[in-house]
């Protein structure tokens, strides 16, 4: 990548974010636009994939909804995105979770934790 478009990129990025990994439980807000009105939206799953670099690093959060999986993929450095909170680091081995979609209920989809 050229040396410009990597220091436009750069002037892009937020400062404050933390550093969301595989397997992270995260909760995030999302401000959800409605006409001229603005709410706060909370999502909160397990980090599936991550993909990206410098503004464009975006990743996956899957959850499970009456037993029913849903995932959404959110940009890190969106103006959208004003608070992304970790609740647990998960400790994995892969660099994407796919193998967690095959898998159904509480006890299957769990991820272990840091000690």
């Amino acid at each position: 990548m050229s040396l410009v478009i990597e220091a436009i990129e750069k002037l892009e990025m937020k400062e404050s974010i933390p550093e969301v990994n595989v397997g992270d439980s995260v909760r995030v807000s999302i401000v959800i636009l409605e006409g001229k009105k603005q709410r706060i939206q909370k999502f909160e799953g397990v980090v599936v994939k991550t993909t990206g670099r410098l503004s464009r690093l975006s990743f996956t959060v899957r959850k499970i909804i009456d037993k029913i999986g849903v995932e959404k993929t959110f940009l890190l450095h969106s103006v959208l995105l004003p608070d992304v909170e970790i609740l647990k680091r998960g400790k994995v081995r892969r660099a994407k979770l796919n193998y967690l979609r095959d898998r159904v209920g509480v006890k299957a989809t769990r991820v272990k934790t840091k000690a």
